[in-house]
Formats: C-alpha cells, sequence, structure tokens
C-alpha cells in the first residue's frame, strides 16, 4: 500500500508542445491514478513518445502544466523512465544498477541489496559481472529495468520498451512489468503493438494527430471504440495525419 505521500494522480492540464513551429501536441487533459498500467496508443507520429518525456519532466510543455498530486512540476526520484533504446555505462551489469542508487544518495549497504534484488527480478543474477554492452538487446532491456526498479519509483514510465525485442525478449519483458504492476508500482507505457496493449492494459489512452481521442478502461476501448478514428486503428488501417 502507498504511502499517504503518493504523488499520484498525474495530471495534464492543456498542455501543448511545439519546436520551430510544428505542433505536436495540442489540449492534453488526462488524469493518470493508480492501479493497472496505463498505455498510451496511437499511429506513428501521433506524439507519443513526446507526451511520455512531458510527463515525466525530460520536457517542459509549451502550454499548459503537469501536476503530481495536484502540484505542478517534477516529482525527482519519484519516477523513473525506461527508453526503446536504454543508454548503458560502460561497467558491469551490476554497476549500472549501483549507479543511480549511489546519486540517490543511499548507504552502500541498501545500494548493494537493492541491485541484488534489482538483478535477480529481471533473471540478470547470473550476468551481474558482465559488461553492460555485451549482454543481449533483450537483456539490456532487462538490465534498464532493473536499474529503473532498484530506484523503487512510484510511477515507471516506458517508451516502446519491447520494439526491437524478438518474441522471447518481449515476453520476459512483460512479465516484468506486470511483476512491478503487482507489486504497486503505477506503469505509464507508450507501445504499437496491440496485443501487448490487450495483455498489459488496466486503461488505455489513445493519441492521433497530437490530441487524445480516448481514455478509457482496456476492455471498453478494445471491445467498443468511441470514436471512428480509434475504431480505424484498431483494424489496423492507416489513419490521416
Amino acid at each position: 500500500m502507498r504511502a499517504a505521500d503518493t504523488i499520484l494522480p498525474l495530471e495534464a492540464r492543456g498542455i501543448g508542445f511545439a519546436v520551430g513551429g510544428l505542433r505536436i501536441l495540442s489540449d492534453v487533459t488526462l488524469t493518470i491514478a493508480t492501479g493497472a498500467p496505463t498505455i498510451i496508443l496511437g499511429p506513428n507520429g501521433a506524439g507519443k513518445s513526446v507526451l511520455l518525456r512531458l510527463l515525466h519532466g525530460l520536457l517542459v510543455p509549451t502550454e499548459g502544466e503537469v501536476a503530481w498530486a495536484g502540484r505542478s512540476g517534477a516529482a525527482a526520484r519519484r519516477q523513473a523512465m525506461v527508453f526503446q533504446r536504454p543508454v548503458l555505462l560502460r561497467r558491469s551489469a551490476r554497476a549500472n544498477v549501483l549507479y543511480p542508487l549511489r546519486l540517490a544518495g543511499l548507504p552502500a549497504a541498501e545500494r548493494e541489496a537493492r541491485a541484488v534484488h534489482a538483478l535477480d527480478l529481471v533473471g540478470l543474477s547470473a550476468l551481474a559481472e558482465r559488461p553492460a554492452r555485451r549482454l543481449s538487446g533483450g537483456e539490456q532491456q532487462r538490465l534498464a529495468l532493473a536499474r529503473a526498479a532498484a530506484l523503487q519509483p512510484e510511477v515507471l514510465f516506458l517508451d516502446e520498451p519491447c520494439a526491437s525485442l524478438d518474441p522471447a525478449a518481449t515476453r520476459a519483458v512483460e512479465e516484468i512489468v506486470g511483476a512491478l504492476a503487482a507489486r504497486g508500482t503505477k506503469i505509464v507505457m507508450t507501445t504499437h503493438d496491440l496485443g501487448q496493449a490487450r495483455r498489459l492494459a488496466g486503461d488505455v489512452v489513445f493519441l492521433h494527430a497530437g490530441r487524445i481521442r480516448e481514455h478509457t478502461p482496456a476492455g471498453v476501448f478494445f471491445a467498443e471504440p468511441a470514436t471512428a478514428d480509434a475504431a480505424t486503428f484498431l483494424r489496423g488501417e492507416l489513419l490521416p495525419q
């Protein structure tokens, strides 16, 4: 059970984002609460990754604001993010997990205990001393999840974490995501894989052309999409930009 000082709900309050005159997101209003994973779906170019970075705090909205539990601004150290292509240090798998824990100021004994637990969670204990960049693509993504999980974030953002992985590696990542969600971590994840969204989602945010078209429980979204755009997307057809 989460402490009373939870950083959720996470709110996007009319946020927009533009770069060099190109508008990527417009008037995005969204509330993300505790519970099963929130999956962000939409065609390529919809703005999914940009929305995730705005929520995480890597980007600053050009309009509107992001609020955590009613307060504006990023919730540092209570949330983390894993990218499609993880950036790993030229160190061992274990050292990659320990590094952000040291930056967070945790005592050495706690850093070690968390690293051991995180590597075990993702099935990399036997590879703890292997150089991170010699791991396979799937192992590297699992290491990135271990590094994030070791920080014990309340909210974990995942940007297409399985986009470049084979089915076996994808299954392993999904099992880790499920385990993290089961222990109370709120997962907010983008994916292009409708099957994956069906397997993982508690609720779905459907984004198209920089705007939220639907935000609804996953079962409702897949059974009875409320918009023509969502229905077209679910049929696998191309949407106009």
